[in-house]
């Protein structure tokens, strides 16, 4: 086995590169005593050399490296550090280099092709020595300063992940959307709870007055229905929609109402709930249109294309928009119906067409046999509207106007047969549309495109080609089975005459 060279040690300080004074063959076999080693300074630095250490020269550039150490990269500073440290090898002799994420070596060894990165156990247990003796292994270290670097370094990566980003912050998205269909639950439990309650003294106000929101309202104007006279008529109007109809009916019915007598005490803890259920609607009301103003930022053409609660929805079940924007068109179609797809896979029956779009008004319009075919075309459209707010730089409405045009144009295409617009045609109106489109850059767009609607007319002739084909191979089958049938019937038809014939004679 080859012996281990090198070491990379990453340290909120800066980079340092050790060399191994023994090789992998005598630690493989005696890694105990790596581990032993590893608490014993005299021990240790017998095992390990000091080659360079270069410090960082502040804190942002310990972060840009830090952030490009997790993703995996090489920055052009560890680049310079190795290059100057590490001695030239070739594809014959190769250098072995300890690093302790192992999705750093493929980078290093973009750029060093003779230089082998390993982050086995081994490594491990000597960076983690040199973790544990950093300040007398690094000498130019004073103590306490490797603390205070990595407590500076941890808050600013951790800072500089959950960094907030006006345009794509979809966080909020999420939070809103739970807590707006857990206000619909609350409410209508409320509600019922306070027309129930209410009930017992004015009963016929329920169906006068279904709406929740109207009846909390009403409740708490009437409280005592023997107050109601024709006077509170203008003032009820108001509550419900200045319908003077609707007002002068609870009037009438306060003056017959078969309700029993409440006291005092009890309207009043009947006021107090039923003013909860009248802030907690206000805020619901309020909460909605924070909702849709921030869809219209963060996803304004999924807003545009299949609406706010649907399309915050598919945002919050995918996780966030990018998880969104990653996924396929089929997976989309059916988010929020994953049971019912184990469930169809596991019997083998019928997998969903829809999951969270079923509640679009394309899918409620779209005949029973065209359900299907609507929803998989709108889930195409709603991934390609969520990688445009995903990767675009500046928000806007144009792509999601066309897309939904398309999807209009697509239903009526099944009900009437029209021919809906072609998808070069789209990308030209909408790039228009958004003004990022000159003559020139038109001409290139339509002429992908137009290769692209050619590419899949040939395929279609092709397979109906292919079909026509198959379909006269199959028929001559047939005709050659038939003929060989009647051959051998009429074959055996004639041996019977024969075998008489014979007895005859």
């Amino acid at each position: 086995m080859a012996g281990l060279d090198y070491l990379l040690f990453e340290e909120a300080t800066g980079y340092a590169i050790f060399k191994v004074l023994i090789q992998q063959d005598d630690i493989s076999s005696r890694s105990k005593e790596v581990q032993e080693a590893s608490n014993d300074l005299a021990k240790f630095s017998k095992m390990v050399e000091l080659v360079s250490f270069a410090p960082f020269k502040g804190a942002a550039q310990a972060l840009e490296n830090a952030n490009d150490i997790s993703e995996g990269l090489v920055s052009d500073y560890l680049k310079s550090i190795l290059e100057l440290n590490l001695p030239k090898g070739s594809s014959k002799k190769k250098i072995n280099l300890g690093v302790s994420d192992k999705n750093l070596g493929p980078s290093i060894k973009e750029f060093f092709p003779y230089v082998d990165c390993l982050a086995n156990e081994t490594v491990q247990d000597f960076l983690r020595g040199i973790r544990v003796h950093g300040t007398k292994l690094l000498k130019e270290l004073q103590e306490g300063d490797i603390e205070r670097a990595q407590l500076g370094l941890g808050h600013a990566f951790s800072r500089a992940k959950v960094k907030f980003s006006v345009q794509k912050n979809d966080n909020h998205i999420i939070q809103a959307i739970a807590l707006l269909d857990q206000l619909d639950k609350d409410i209508n439990t409320f509600a019922m709870r306070v027309k129930e309650w209410y009930g017992w003294h004015f009963p016929e106000l329920a169906k006068i007055v279904p709406d929740n929101y109207n009846f909390a309202r009403l409740t708490l104007f009437i409280k005592d229905k023997a107050s109601l006279t024709d006077e509170s008529l203008h003032d009820i109007a108001a509550l419900v929609n200045d319908d003077s109809a609707i007002a002068q009916k609870v009037i009438d019915n306060a003056k017959i109402s078969m309700g029993q007598d409440i006291s005092e005490q009890d309207m009043e803890n009947v006021a107090t709930f039923a003013e909860r259920v009248v802030s907690i609607s206000e805020y619901r009301t309020r909460l909605y249109q924070y909702l849709t103003d921030k869809m219209n930022t963060v996803a304004p053409n999924l807003t545009t294309l299949i609406g706010e609660v649907v399309g915050a929805r598919l945002i919050s079940h995918a996780g966030s928009l990018t998880n969104l924007s990653k996924q396929a068109a089929s997976t989309v179609q059916i988010l929020g119906a994953e049971k019912a797809l184990f469930r169809a896979l596991k019997t083998k029956g019928n997998t969903p067409k829809y999951g969270l779009m079923y509640h679009s008004s394309f899918i409620g319009r779209a005949s029973a046999k065209n359900k299907g075919r609507i929803s998989r075309y709108l889930a195409n459209k709603c991934s390609i509207a969520s990688r445009i707010d995903n990767y675009s730089d500046e928000p806007s409405t144009a792509f999601g106007q066309i897309l939904k045009k398309q999807v209009e144009e697509r239903l009526n295409f099944y009900d009437t047969g029209s021919t809906p617009m072609k998808n070069a045609d789209a990308i030209k109106e909408a790039l228009a549309l958004s003004g990022d489109l000159d003559e020139e850059e038109a001409g290139d767009v339509t002429a992908v495109a137009d290769s692209e609607e050619e590419t899949k007319s040939s395929k279609k002739e092709k397979k109906e080609k292919k079909e026509k084909k198959e379909k006269k191979d199959k028929k001559e089958k047939k005709e050659k089975k038939e003929k060989k049938e009647k051959k051998r019937k009429a074959d055996d038809d004639e041996s019977p005459k024969k075998k008489k014939k014979k007895s005859k004679d």
